[in-house]
């Protein structure tokens, strides 16, 4: 069970699946019952008992913003309590949920999944599911308590432990109860918080989503709260060793080929003097004098540009912050964080106790509905939309992002109060909207290109945004939408007349889209050598459901016509920002799409620096190589003016002008050397 990936969904687009061809567990009524719940309101049941011939079912059942999961698991257990059979059925949005794990009388185990399959000796191992309904986690969590420090090994590969640290009073259904804060490793790039019972038992999980039983939905922000606390503490020690004044010193960076963001050219053998957390000086190679104790650094075979943007990167996980500064990330735009992890992001990278890019943050507004994005202001009138702008506005953040269940009536006051704030207003496009019904009721930027996309859908795909039409109609018209029509060309340019900032996201398409599960996608497939191998597992997915008799070629047809869609934008000069909707490995990907759309590698380069910059107001300060600028600045190998793919080989990063070793900073941040 991929524990580190349990609320992966917090942070993505997502869209409805097709019926499952089998009938699904139903649970009785005396099944224990678990939610899936946010601030935004309940999104999912799961369910677990024990069947008449003793084996353990689960059942889950969520429609996340749509994203729909429709799964169930049957568990045999051996003597020993380990999972001897296993069988998921069902889909989720990632395809096929089909999964069968057993061990053979000569106590071999066998595995087949939609992405893989496998035998090895069982021996002193544990299963661990590639997918199935979350609550399964907990026999993986029980076991792991009773192995102690040992921990487990685990097929098809990998190692893991658990940590359990402070006890908390909470009250629910049945009155006080003690809950066991504990730590969780070996299934992700860093720790997993998970909450324990007071007989040190699964009780559940708590973030942006929870998973708790029943009853135990309001407490879920407080534990959340409180496992953030615990996770702050254990990356102050990570910033603390590299925010150090010995990483501050003078640096020249001599002979290196360096990227001019501004103008868009690569400039060949320069020398950067980085001084006092600025750029002090920019000029030809081996003219600048090095300080007295500078450090000095041969950029031969290098190439040094401004600090990566992502452009949509929904901050508030610590580790993942840190991972996006190993990967060359030193600034970020979130569409959507939570006003109160956003105040603590900032308060503790001001402090020096948080090791993270900086950048500006967004808010998330939504209707109040089933389908409303997790972590949202949620209003039920324009009014109230008003008022939860206000709202952003006093909590100090950058700008509003209104959901796919808005009013459409409710965006052009609402919009106008965050112009008149001097807020950004971004978002997804409102079902019944088009996009460009919403750039003309006061969006800057439109997020995500299958919103754009909709410009080109029949009426009723676009009347459904909010559900599986957002993917579906996309995927199945987009294929023989003409990307030269005379209606196309003039909606590109009244987006170019209006400035509006597009951010495509391809990143989030390409894997749902193109997938069949037999590769892992390109973005992730640069990393599969150095991150855990569960985290690598989960990498290779099935793609979405097919439907209506399409093919997926049909779906990989409609993809390219996303990815030209970008094209044809930046040709008539609408703003292109990078981002990803993921962890942030995938950014460099996003660029080598944009160069599949026609942009130049140069041009390419510019929507993940200066453009980002200029959009956030930062550009007087980051997102270009300047005298008197923060120095925000990666060193990687290689020659970047002639393949992007080298901006991953990150070897320093200069972030706010500390000098940061980028193998240091991969390891601490769960990843094992070098990407290729």
């Amino acid at each position: 069970m991929m524990l580190a990936t349990l609320l992966a969904a917090t942070s993505s687009m997502a869209v409805a699946a097709p019926t499952p061809k089998e009938q699904l567990l139903a649970p009785p009524a005396s099944a224990r019952h678990y939610t899936i719940s946010s601030t935004a309101g309940k999104h999912g049941d799961i369910w677990s008992w024990t069947m008449p011939d003793g084996r353990l079912a689960y059942r889950m059942s969520m429609s996340l913003r749509g994203w729909v999961t429709e799964d169930d698991e049957v568990m045999t257990l051996g003597p020993d309590r380990r999972p001897t059979a296993i069988a998921i059925r069902g889909y989720t949005d990632q395809g096929d949920a089909t999964e069968d794990f057993n061990v053979d009388a000569q106590g071999n185990a066998h595995w087949k999944t939609v992405v893989d399959s496998g035998s090895a000796p069982f021996g002193d191992k544990r299963y661990n599911s590639y997918g199935g309904p979350w609550l399964a986690l907990e026999q993986d969590v029980n076991a792991l308590v009773a192995a102690g420090k040992k921990g487990i090994d685990l097929l098809p590969s990998g190692h893991a432990s658990i940590t359990i640290g402070q006890s908390v009073q909470i009250t629910g259904p049945q009155g006080p109860k003690t809950i066991k804060l504990a730590f969780i490793k070996g299934y992700g790039f860093s720790p997993s918080p998970m909450w324990l019972d007071s007989n040190n038992r699964f009780f559940g999980n708590a973030g942006v989503i929870s998973l708790l039983p029943e009853g135990y939905e309001s407490v879920g922000p407080r534990l959340k709260d409180i496992q953030d606390k615990a996770t702050a503490a254990m990356v102050r020690n990570i910033a603390h060793r590299f925010l150090s004044p010995a990483h501050r010193t003078p640096t020249l960076v001599d002979h290196v080929l360096m990227f001019d963001s501004v103008a868009g050219r690569y400039l060949p053998d320069r020398a950067v003097l980085i001084a006092d957390g600025k750029v002090a000086t920019v000029g030809a190679a081996g003219t600048i004098k090095a300080p007295a104790g500078a450090t000095v650094i041969d950029g031969r075979g290098k190439t040094l540009t401004p600090g990566l943007w992502d452009s949509h990167q929904h901050v508030g996980d610590d580790w993942n912050l840190l991972q996006n500064v190993a990967t060359g990330m030193t600034n970020y735009r979130s569409p959507g964080s939570m006003i109160e992890d956003a105040h603590s992001i900032y308060k503790r990278r001001a402090a020096g106790d948080l090791l993270a890019p900086d950048g500006k943050i967004s808010v998330i507004i939504d209707r109040k509905d089933p389908l409303a994005a997790q972590g949202a202001l949620t209003v039920s009138s324009a009014a109230e939309a008003v008022a939860a702008v206000d709202k952003i506005k006093a909590a100090g953040l950058w700008g509003a992002k209104f959901y796919t269940s808005m009013d459409p009536a409710w965006i052009a006051p609402a919009a106008a109060e965050a112009h008149r704030l001097g807020l950004h207003v971004h978002g997804h496009v409102p079902a019944g909207m088009r996009p460009l019904d919403a750039v003309r009721a006061g969006y800057d930027e439109v997020t995500h290109i299958n919103f754009i996309m909709m410009q080109a859908m029949p009426q009723d795909v676009v009347d459904k945004a909010n559900t599986a039409a957002r993917l579906e109609g996309p995927a199945k018209y987009g294929k023989d939408v003409d990307l030269d029509s005379p209606a196309m060309k003039a909606f590109y340019a009244e987006l170019a007349s209006r400035h509006t900032i597009i951010d495509p996201t391809l990143t989030v398409w390409e894997p749902l889209m193109t997938s069949d599960g037999s590769a892992i996608s390109p973005e992730y497939a640069p990393f599969a050598d150095i991150a855990p191998p569960s985290i690598v597992r989960s990498w290779k997915i099935g793609g979405y459901p097919l439907f209506g008799g399409l093919t997926r070629a049909d779906f990989r047809q409609s993809f390219d016509k996303m990815v030209g869609l970008v094209g044809k934008l930046h040709q008539a000069g609408v703003p292109i920002v990078a981002g990803t909707d993921g962890y942030g490995l995938e950014l460099v990907r996003e660029l080598e799409l944009y160069r599949l759309a026609g942009l130049s590698n140069a041009e390419a380069l510019q929507t993940a620096t200066i453009i980002p910059a200029r959009m956030t107001g930062m550009a007087d300060r980051t997102g270009s190589i300047a005298p008197g600028k923060t120095a925000d600045i990666i060193l990687v190998k290689g020659d970047v003016s002639n393949d992007l793919a080298n901006l991953r080989h990150v070897e320093t990063v200069f972030l706010d002008g500390y000098r940061l070793d980028g193998e240091a900073l991969r390891e601490a941040s769960g990843l094992n050397g070098m990407p290729k």
